[in-house]
């Protein structure tokens, strides 16, 4: 996947035979405990090969439509299956009546699900041969959906989903065409779990900035979803503040649909609530948008030790420095 992007560090392709030796898998932990330590994420492996997926992404998804055509592998069709039953298991897991607003305890019983489950989930979308790498995949799948003590999400656990799909590209269990459906199919049923999850349980925002964060929960496809506007003959980042364009087009693009679902549940100016979305609407052209959005991604969200602390290091995403 990342192959097709220079900052990836190493491909799928390289480490074809290493990463099939069961015995170079492990259980990722954390290694970034301290403030200086940043330093060590930054010149990681770790690093390069997830900024380049995400770039690899960008380019894919550019000037694309979600309704657009592409190729559903079968590996995509297990991820997608693998979701269903998240969100199948949202709906057995009723909110509990409880005296505070915020945080309901029945998330825990549905994430204890998950932390159960999640091995067993991963093995069955990964090819027979590649089976050895399911326990330490699963750790990403289990970090990307919240944390189960606070009942809170954000930017750290979305991460850990895009680095759970990395994973999977850098073992070969997802391909390089494979590219428009991990983000318009897999990231997209993702999401929507995600905010069934936050509107079920009111799950807290982790970490919140407040107005001055992008957007409570997400980042990524409002990065994607930009890059999906690119060249487009009519619509300007000035648009999206027009709620008849928001439900008009929500279906062809992510970053509409993004807005639809802060609409829907803050009220109040959109301005106040969303202040700095609503400065990057001002911004004259999407390309800009998406340059703008890269850049406050790395500042605001992968250069932060708060977020960072939690990422987790395996053989896959390695903490070791990448190779000059």
């Amino acid at each position: 996947m990342a192959d097709t992007e220079q900052q990836s560090g190493s491909t799928p392709e390289d480490e074809g035979p290493e990463v099939t030796a069961a015995n170079t898998f492990m259980i990722p932990k954390k290694e970034i405990s301290m403030v200086p330590d940043m330093g060590k994420w930054k010149r990681s492996q770790a690093y390069a090969d997830y900024m380049g997926f995400i770039l690899t992404l960008n380019e894919g998804v550019k000037g694309k439509k979600l309704t657009c055509e592409y190729k559903v592998s079968e590996t995509v069709e297990k991820l997608l299956d693998l979701l269903g039953t998240l969100d199948q298991w949202i709906n057995e897991t009723p909110p509990v009546d409880q005296p505070s607003r915020f945080g309901n305890k029945a998330y825990r019983t549905w994430y204890a699900k998950l932390d159960q489950e999640a091995e067993a989930l991963v093995s069955a979308v990964l090819p027979a041969d590649k089976c050895a790498a399911a326990p330490e995949i699963a750790v990403y799948l289990k970090e990307s959906v919240g944390n189960s003590t606070r009942i809170d999400y954000g930017t750290g656990h979305e991460a850990a989903f895009a680095a759970f799909l990395c994973c999977l590209c850098k073992i070969g269990a997802l391909r390089v065409d494979d590219q428009l459906a991990i983000v318009f199919r897999v990231f997209n049923r993702y999401l929507s779990v995600m905010r069934k999850l936050q509107r079920y349980y009111r799950m807290e925002p982790a970490g919140s900035q407040g107005v001055w964060g992008l957007d409570d929960f997400q980042f990524l496809p409002f990065i994607w979803g930009s890059s999906q506007f690119i060249d487009h003959p009519t619509l300007e980042p000035r648009h999206f503040i027009d709620e008849k364009v928001v439900n008009e087009h929500h279906q062809d693009y992510m970053f509409l649909d993004c807005i639809k679902f802060i609409n829907e549940m803050k009220t109040g100016p959109f301005a106040e609530h969303s202040n700095q979305l609503w400065n990057i609407s001002a911004v004259p052209s999407w390309s800009k948008v998406n340059q703008g959005l890269i850049k406050m991604y790395k500042a605001e969200c992968l250069e932060k030790f708060p977020v960072i602390q939690h990422f987790k290091f395996g053989s896959l995403l390695s903490i070791q420095p990448t190779k000059p």
